[in-house]
């Protein structure tokens, strides 16, 4: 009996080959488009993101009803997954892309205006030995803060899904980001931004340790709330969050606002960006507050467009127009800065940002502790 043999893709593409190469010259080189099959297999395939109902109640955001990764996947995928298009992938590039040009600019700024910016130079005055640019510091930290929240912020956002430990444990790392950008906020504002009458002011003598520990306060309560509720989220949970940091940002944007009253706008070309961040940052708490618009069209918001996006979106802008006033500013104020001040007073508040930075931290790794902790008790 003669068997039939049904030709393979692979047979077809063979025979077709071999046909075009006896038909061609034997001098004639052949050029293969098709990708080297090792480097396929390189690449992980990313499994598909699904809906709301296919993923525990820790990773859902109300009326976000696709667009989830699976959790429980291999860590290099949620890596891989900045290149996928899922309900996180703009919040993500939105603060990558914020803090690359941040560093950017104040890179730039720093080359343009001498190696004294960076804070120390290895040569002084005298052409020998080791110095300081005190005047400096507080810009250095401010950068350093802002790419820090922007960073861990995109961190948080692309990794959360990988489990619920590792959910507590980034966003927590998120909060400590917010923290130390609110006092590198507060620092930079008081010393670059503020003029004489405030500066005297009782506000302005008690201004940096009330923005330290608010800051701490903003880190600890932001935590308790991640912690302490679950799905659906009460009314007071939001609260517990929001309050804090109202009251941390009413404070560190004191010297703006009182310089935004009290002087004409053209004296400085700071002032108009000043007020350009202000309004960008009420719109982008606005956001953050209230889900909307996805509130209105359920699952019609998933990838584009939906609440925590815009927040995201709204803070980078918020972040630029404030390092360039802040750029603006320090060229304002640094030939007075150390008149004013005293270098002392200036070396004591840049050492408190490394101090906030342990105490926010040694929070974090606490209120991980117990998250861990009590997700051992529930999988009991």
């Amino acid at each position: 009996m003669k068997s039939s043999v049904v030709p393979t893709h692979t047979d077809l593409n063979t025979s077709a080959s071999s046909r075009t190469n006896r038909g061609s010259s034997p001098m004639m080189p052949r050029v293969s488009l098709s990708a080297p099959s090792l480097f396929l297999a390189a690449l992980p395939s990313l499994p598909p993101t699904v809906r709301d109902v296919d993923v525990p109640p820790l990773f859902r955001e109300r009326f976000i009803l696709s667009g989830y990764r699976p959790p429980g996947l291999p860590w290099r995928c949620y890596v891989l997954s900045l290149f996928q298009i899922h309900n996180e992938t703009l919040s993500v590039w939105s603060h990558l892309l914020a803090a690359v040009c941040v560093a950017l600019r104040f890179t730039v700024f720093t080359a343009l205006h001498g190696g004294g910016i960076l804070g120390f130079r290895l040569q002084g005055p005298e052409g020998q030995g080791f110095s300081v640019d005190v005047s400096s510091l507080p810009l250095v930290l401010y950068a350093f803060s802002a790419v820090t929240y922007l960073s861990c912020s995109a961190a948080a956002h692309l990794l959360q899904s990988h489990s619920e430990t590792a959910h507590y444990s980034l966003f927590f790392l998120d909060y400590v980001g917010v923290a130390i950008y609110q006092y590198g906020c507060a620092l930079a504002l008081c010393l670059y931004s503020s003029d004489t009458t405030w500066t005297q002011s009782m506000l302005g003598q008690v201004f940096l340790p009330a923005a330290a520990l608010l800051a701490w306060l903003s880190c600890t309560a932001c935590c308790y709330a991640k912690l302490r509720f679950r799905r659906p989220y009460p009314l007071h949970r939001k609260l517990c969050q929001v309050l804090p940091m109202g009251v941390a940002y009413l404070l560190d944007i004191s010297p703006v606002a009182h310089r935004l009253a009290t002087h004409s706008w053209s004296s400085s070309p700071a002032l108009p960006l000043h007020f350009l961040q202000v309004m960008l940052f009420l719109l982008s708490a606005f956001f953050f507050s209230c889900p909307v618009p996805e509130r209105c069209s359920p699952g019609g918001y998933d990838i584009v467009g939906h609440g925590h996006q815009l927040f995201h979106f709204l803070l980078c802008g918020c972040t630029l127009a404030q390092q360039e006033a802040l750029l603006q500013d320090f060229l304002w104020r640094r030939p007075a800065l150390l008149r004013v001040f005293g270098e002392q007073h200036l070396l004591l508040a840049c050492a408190s940002f490394p101090l906030l930075t342990l105490c926010c931290a040694l929070t974090a790794l606490a209120m991980r502790q117990r998250a861990h902790t009590q997700l051992r008790k529930e999988q009991r």
